[in-house]
């Protein structure tokens, strides 16, 4: 019921940004083609880019709502990883043909953009910052790396479009008091903002592959786990903790070690309760245990 209600929320959250980014693509591309403005041209790729990467985030946080099975034991947490990265890949292809537009645009044929370009620029600021924060906060709370990656890929367009504003101001500016080299802050702003774009796909991009390759957390991020198995008095010691990250959850492969004379069943019981205890904390979907006997002179 819970993972219902994650992806519930995950799939609101990819919507609003398949229709916002289509809503204001179209607006940037029209303006841009009428107003001539390299930079809200590019702009508008950028944002045509974060419709592909919403679906992505909805494909990937489907996938990762399905329950474990025979195939999948530990679940489809890593799917959302993985659409993290296809995210990160795009913005980054995006990113590129940015600024292969923008320069071919600074040897061609320059005149200043329309006022009409200032106007959507400040409205995609406005959208995507909000677009921004909602996805952001939405992430932080179900714990998901494609919806954190999603909302950077908007705050990339708020940086994106911010930098297109001033190339554009400039650009118009130039025409009106007749400096011509300011033409080219247009398409320079354009440039400008594949550079960003590209940068900020390579940082989501490696953190996310981090992430997919069964990171696990520092000691310092498991102290709540290890807190909870040394709560049970029959558990002398713990050997070994590993809780890697599977997606949105952990996974915890546990060794511990109990009095050597306990018979195997009573062993046993202890690490079904260890196990019942963990799987009532936060994030954790699946739990292995093993029983060590306890040996003062050894760790492991």
């Amino acid at each position: 019921m819970e993972n219902e209600q994650r992806f519930r929320q995950a799939k609101t959250a990819a919507i609003v940004g398949i229709v916002g980014n289509m809503a204001l693509a179209a607006i940037k591309a029209v303006v841009g083609v009428w107003s001539q403005s390299q930079a809200l041209i590019s702009d508008a790729a950028h944002s045509a880019s974060d419709v592909a990467g919403s679906f992505a985030v909805w494909v990937g946080l489907r996938a990762a709502a399905r329950p474990p099975d025979e195939d999948h034991p530990y679940g489809h947490g890593k799917a959302e990883s993985i659409a993290a990265i296809i995210v990160a890949v795009l913005l980054f292809l995006v990113g590129l043909e940015i600024g292969r537009s923008a320069l071919t645009s600074l040897f061609a044929p320059l005149s200043p953009p329309g006022v009409a370009a200032i106007y959507v620029l400040l409205l995609s600021i406005v959208v995507k910052e909000a677009m921004f924060r909602y996805k952001y906060r939405l992430g932080q709370r179900l714990n998901s790396d494609a919806l954190i990656v999603n909302a950077y890929e908007h705050r990339s367009d708020v940086f994106s479009s911010l930098a297109a504003l001033v190339g554009v101001g400039a650009a118009i500016l130039g025409g009106k008091w007749e400096i011509g080299w300011l033409v080219y802050a247009d398409p320079l702003a354009g440039l400008f903002v594949a550079i960003l774009v590209m940068k900020m796909a390579w940082e989501l991009g490696r953190q996310s592959i981090h992430t997919a390759i069964d990171h696990v957390l520092h000691e310092e991020e498991t102290d709540y786990l290890r807190e909870a198995v040394l709560s049970f008095p029959d558990v002398r010691q713990i050997n070994e903790l590993y809780a890697r990250e599977h997606g949105h959850y952990v996974i915890v492969d546990l060794k511990i070690a109990v009095d050597p004379l306990l018979t195997v069943e009573e062993g046993h019981r202890i690490g079904k309760k260890v196990k019942e205890k963990l799987l009532t904390l936060p994030r954790v979907r699946n739990v292995m245990v093993h029983i060590n006997p306890y040996d003062p002179e050894k760790n492991t």
